[in-house]
């Protein structure tokens, strides 16, 4: 780590070990970022997108997935990054939201998934700082993996309370005879 990376991230708050463990790693762009493994649900290929009208630039639309009705986001667009087209690789990564007993599945339109790894306490620094005009709080720590860095996310603060309660999510009902 080169001394502007180090002036850059603050000291850790509370302990290195809560930051630990197993992550689901994904690129947007030239960056990697992880998920704790626990929030996902599953990893699927790209499947066909339902559109919705009047939802935030993000919201790419619904999928129909095993007769549930799952909400997409496009995390690179959500992050305020230009869109790019989907690949081969673009994939969805099925993550459970939100707080105890009020919780959503929403699936992240990602470039492309690249492994799970586990990120021991050595390899967890702090969140940058920026000064207080900077939102941060949806990022949990970095991880320095192989002298690689992936952006460890608090998924649970990507998206508002009030952001998901406006995602469609529901059960489709079987027909009945």
């Amino acid at each position: 780590m080169n001394s502007r990376t180090e002036e850059a991230l603050s000291p850790l708050q509370g302990s290195a070990a809560q930051f630990s463990g197993k992550y689901l790693t994904f690129r947007l762009g030239s960056e990697e970022y992880g998920i704790e493994i626990m929030k996902v649900q599953e990893i699927i290929g790209l499947l066909p997108i339902n559109e919705l009208p009047m939802v935030p630039h993000y919201v790419r639309g619904f999928i129909n997935l095993r007769r549930r009705v799952i909400a997409t986001i496009d995390l690179r667009v959500k992050f305020g990054f230009e869109p790019v087209p989907d690949t081969e690789r673009t994939c969805i990564i099925v993550v459970e939201v939100g707080d105890r007993g009020h919780e959503k599945n929403v699936g992240l339109v990602v470039e492309e998934v690249a492994e799970v790894l586990t990120i021991h306490e050595n390899q967890v620094e702090a969140t940058p700082t920026f000064g207080g005009s900077l939102d941060t709080r949806f990022i949990r720590a970095i991880g320095l993996v192989d002298a690689k860095v992936k952006i460890l996310l608090d998924i649970d603060q990507v998206l508002t309370t009030e952001e998901l309660g406006k995602l469609p999510s529901s059960k489709l009902e079987s027909p009945s005879n």
